[in-house]
């Protein structure tokens, strides 16, 4: 046989294109950064892997059974060769593990099944897997129209959506935007503070992307959601660099839609946006190559950020303008100190400030006005990894890894000594009058706040092979560190709301101020909370992945974890132990030749307390509201620009400070209960796939999630304990011991209560307990592939979804509240009562993504994801019995009743009738079609890599309404005529051009 003939069966033995679509990925290899390969071959075979960038060979001998394996090898193209036969080009990915079946000559097998995919193959179905998983590489991104973020890349992955519009981020699964973990080489960059959002760099700084959206290792935890896990790009051999321009003009942009809502007896509503603009300019340069050949590698970027834009509120009478300039670095260094042996040393910043212009605005003649303050923000920090992994002989492998997360945050204004936040409710009656002028004097009315969040992390990962075990093991502890200070500014430091409070009510809850008519107020809300915080988090894991035959792989693993939440002392508040999460899967690989897979999992997944419970209650929260009578309007002059402005006229105060809110001090027990229980989420999936030939596969799979746990801020207004509890964070529906200061003799002690049947009492008499949460997600995913040969490449997925329950978790998207665990849902108990269709849920989802590749100058890429419309949920504010309120009455406040009042509504409590709503009862918001398209230009030059690409995002322009109002009673029998109106669309259709050269 020809030497020719023999490498291109080698070529083509190895199965089926690069990741952009992969249906399944390998279980993960210590922390991320790093795949495999594995396959079958002649018992007694030395097998040599060899990096095609760095040089670096790795060595192993085929096992007894015929079987190999070689681990945490870096993403990138490799060559294996036995001895026999020419070598066989193949590529790793991240998190996978490649599979290479060779025959007795050294040779591959399965021809039928492979196929090309440039200089490196990847096997598309991953026998040695048993987690769902998406991988995307930069290559197949540069074909594609997605924006420049990881959450643009997690969305093409199925089951992925966006979470609420007004604070952002992706929901997984069912799951809430705050129960996701973000990785960058193996360093969690997640926020700890609320766990929404993560440390961020430019898209150019990464090589590969992994999405996991179920079934993880159990060296992944702290999640309920999913996991974004991103390789840095590294150097090699030869020197290469480039440079990168993208632009997003304000002219590449749809104006977004004004919307004006009138009523007959309420304000009118608008939501103005159409001026609204900006526009973002990015240059970068990197390079990277040998510092010593074969040993010593670099890779270094820098970017430059220039973002300018401007708008309106969205009644038209403010502009805003916002300006920043920042610089973002990143590097990675790589030391072969012996082919067994590597260092690795990854960091970047993210530092970055903007300067807020606030200005008056005048729709009618298009001006802006006066000049009314600036607010400067501070964000980002340094991040940086060191990772040691050594190869000791053919079948143990060691990691050891520490690194930092810095996460910094600082708002402030040179008007926060002299102006409160003043705002406007929509119940108050003499808001028309003051549409088109400038309430208040602070420009952005936010809380003065600092926080300065530092995540130090050390890792321990270990696997041995053992015959047909490959055992795998470790440990990590993070220490989450949060430094806080926060106050609204202005004069006292109070934030003051105009409201109009109707006949009846109670103005402080237990008070006995009952208004005699309808009222205008001002309510003062004063809120201080501060101190230096530590988390301290930490797990052990070990797994055995058994190749019982050499078709079927069983995974079995089990996790344990330990949260601990310190007060600013350093006492531990939560100290949550031994949290044993097993998990499980399988994958037989049905024909034995790595086409066709069955497989599935099950596991359990433990969810640790954010350190925004420790900032609120560890530290002392001081949070009071007082209310005064509201006696008209006077205007006032800005001290700072010398504009006029609206402020207040504060009367007598009514009734006492409501400081229930009150929380933290010394002595945490009657707030933390001794046996708090950390919150999990159960989660099974079964799946197939199966290549259809050496192009296509196909893949099914359904999943099934269920969470019955949750901690959260609850009101307590009966116990067991004479002196009372002032809401404790408690796992509600549960059992919970708590420290009361007087149980009846003048002296402490612990006493149970069961929140399932006691903790509220209703102003009948009647005691009644909370409802478990109870949250489940059942989906069917359909999923079709057509791997890229260089001409083209296709995917598309179906996703049939069901999420219900009577809680989101840890956040409130329907209200648009997002302090983690300690949102509305145990705020009363007629909040949790209620059932049903929950924020995320999504019945239909559609996914398309492909590539075509016309010429040598010209390919084009699209993206088409359609989504049913999400629930919508209705809310009240009383509910039978009771005369106590469920929530605020504000347009977009927490908490609120499924029963609607219907008839006697302005009589006394125990008269009024209700009828009851489940959560999502209102029906369903409307479909969303987001299509996206590119096309790209490649300088038709031999040794030139010129590209240019034009993206756009939203072709279509549909701003679709995904958000609404949802308060629908003011007081009971008085209903919102903005209740169902539109609060948040998509964005509007925006371009992007990106300039690259490489060499």
């Amino acid at each position: 046989m020809s030497n020719d003939r023999i490498l291109r069966k080698s070529i083509l033995s190895i199965a089926m294109g690069l990741c952009i679509a992969s249906l399944a990925s390998v279980p993960a290899l210590a922390q991320t950064a790093t795949g495999g390969v594995a396959g079958r071959a002649n018992a007694g075979d030395t097998i040599t892997v060899t990096s095609a960038t760095t040089g670096q060979s790795r060595t192993t001998t085929v096992n007894k059974d015929g079987t190999y394996r070689i681990g945490q090898l870096p993403p990138g193209s490799y060559t294996l060769a036995t001895g026999k036969g020419n070598p066989i080009a193949f590529a790793v990915d991240l998190g996978n593990t490649t599979t290479v079946n060779l025959k007795s000559e050294g040779s591959p097998t399965n021809l039928e099944a492979v196929q090309v995919i440039g200089s490196g193959v990847v096997n598309r179905v991953d026998v040695h897997s048993t987690e769902t998983a998406t991988v995307i590489d930069r290559q197949e991104l540069a074909r594609l129209p997605v924006d420049q973020s990881m959450g643009a890349v997690a969305l093409l992955a199925p089951g992925v959506i966006k979470g609420n519009s007004s604070f952002g981020g992706i929901s997984f699964g069912g799951s809430s935007v705050a129960e996701n973990q973000i990785y960058v080489n193996g360093l969690n960059v997640t926020d700890f503070y609320r766990r929404q959002g993560n440390s961020s760099a430019p898209f150019a700084f990464f090589d590969q992307f992994q999405v996991k959206t179920g079934g993880y290792s159990v060296e992944f935890g702290r999640s309920t959601g999913g996991v974004v896990n991103a390789s840095v790009r590294a150097g090699g051999n030869e020197f290469h660099g480039g440079a990168e321009l993208t632009f997003e003009p304000a002219a590449f942009s749809a104006a977004t839609d004004d919307h004006v809502f009138t009523h007959p007896t309420a304000p009118t509503t608008y939501v103005r946006g159409s001026r609204d603009k900006s526009s973002l300019t990015k240059t970068n340069i990197w390079a990277s190559g040998p510092i010593v050949k074969d040993r010593l590698f670099f890779f270094a970027m820098y970017e430059n950020q220039d973002y300018r834009a401007g708008n309106t509120d969205n009644t038209g009478s403010d502009w805003t303008r916002t300006k920043s300039n920042n610089g973002f670095w990143g590097t990675r260094l790589d030391w072969n100190i012996t082919d067994n042996h590597v260092l690795s040393l990854m960091a970047f910043s993210d530092k970055a400030d903007s300067a807020a212009s606030a200005y008056a605005y005048d729709w009618s003649s298009e001006r802006i006005g006066a000049y009314g303050g600036d607010t400067m923000n501070e964000t980002g920090g340094k991040n940086w990894t060191l990772t040691y992994t050594g190869h000791f002989g053919e079948n143990f492998v060691a990691k050891a890894m520490y690194g930092e997360n810095d996460r910094n945050a600082f708002t402030h204004s040179v008007l926060d000594i002299d102006c409160n936040p003043i705002s406007v409710d929509g119940s108050y009656a003499g808001a028309g009058a003051l549409v088109g002028k400038t309430v208040g004097c602070h420009p952005t009315g936010d809380s003065v706040t600092k926080m300065d969040n530092t995540r130090k992390i050390g890792r321990l990962d270990f696997e041995w092979a053992l015959g047909n075990h490959l055992l795998r093991f470790g440990l990590d502890q993070e220490k989450l560190t949060t430094q806080q200070s926060s106050y609204y500014p202005g004069p006292g430091g109070d934030a003051l709301l105009a409201m109009t409070l109707a006949a009846g009510t109670e103005i402080v809850d237990g008070s006995g101020v009952f208004l005699s008519q309808n009222t205008d107020i001002i309510r003062k809300r004063h809120r201080v909370l501060g101190g230096a915080f530590e988390t301290v988090n930490n797990a052990y894991y070990i797994e055995d992945n058994w190749n019982i035959t050499d078709s079927f792989l069983l995974n079995l693993g089990v996790r344990i974890d330990n949260f601990k939440n310190k007060t600013a002392a350093g006492d531990a508040f939560i100290n949550i132990k031994n949290l044993v999460a097993p998990r499980g899967g399988f994958s037989w690989d049905m024909k034995g030749d790595g086409t066709t897979k069955l497989y599935g999992n099950l596991g359990r997944y433990y969810l640790p307390v954010t350190n925004i419970i420790s900032t609120s209650f560890a530290g002392g929260l001081v949070d009071e509201y007082s209310f005064f009578q509201l006696n008209g309007w006077q205007q006032a002059t800005n001290p700072e620009t010398g504009a006029t402005y609206m402020t207040p006229i504060i009367g007598a105060q009514i009734g006492p400070t409501d400081k229930s809110m009150n929380t933290g001090g010394d002595d945490l027990r009657g707030i933390f209960p001794k046996d708090l229980k950390a919150v999990y989420q159960d989660e099974a999936i079964f799946g197939y796939e199966r290549a259809i030939n050496e192009a296509w596969s196909w893949g099914v799979n359904a999943t099934y999630r269920r969470m019955n746990r949750t901690i959260e801020d609850t009101r307590i207004t009966h116990s067991n304990c004479p002196s009372g509890f002032n809401w404790p964070i408690i796992n509600p529906g549960e059992k919970n011991t708590l420290w009361c200061d007087d149980i009846g003799n003048g002296q402490g002690g612990w006493v149970e209560l069961d929140t399932s049947v006691d903790g509220y009492k209703k102003t009948n008499g009647e005691i009644i307990g909370y409802k478990k949460p109870k949250r489940e997600y059942k989906a069917l995913e359909f999923q079709l592939d057509r791997a890229w040969d260089g001409k083209w490449s296709f995917n598309a997925s179906y996703l049939w979804s069901k999420s219900t329950g009577n809680f989101e978790g840890p956040v409130n998207s329907d209200t648009g509240y997002n302090d983690t665990g300690m949102v509305q849902y145990y705020d009363h108990p007629a909040v949790n009562e209620r059932y049903g269709v929950l924020f995320n849920d999504h019945r239909h989802q559609v996914k398309l993504r492909g590539s075509y590749k016309l010429n040598d100058m010209w390919s084009f890429g699209s993206t088409l994801t359609v989504l049913s419309g999400g629930p919508i949920t209705a809310y009240g504010t009383y509910w039978p019995g009771d005369n106590r309120a469920a929530g605020s009455s504000g347009e977009f406040s927490g908490g609120g009743s499924g029963w609607i009042c219907v008839a006697n509504c302005k009589q006394a409590y125990n008269l009024r009738q209700y009828e009851y709503t489940g959560l999502g009862a209102f029906g369903r918001m409307p479909w969303t079609f987001d299509w996206g398209a590119s096309v790209t230009w490649t300088m038709p030059v031999p040794d030139v890599d010129l590209k240019v690409r034009l993206s756009v995002y939203n072709l279509l322009n549909k701003q679709t309404t995904v958000r609404v109002r949802t308060r629908y009673e003011v007081t009971p029998g008085v209903y919102r005529e903005t209740f169902g109106e539109g609060s948040n669309w998509a964005a509007p259709r925006s371009a992007q051009l990106v300039l690259t050269y490489n060499f």
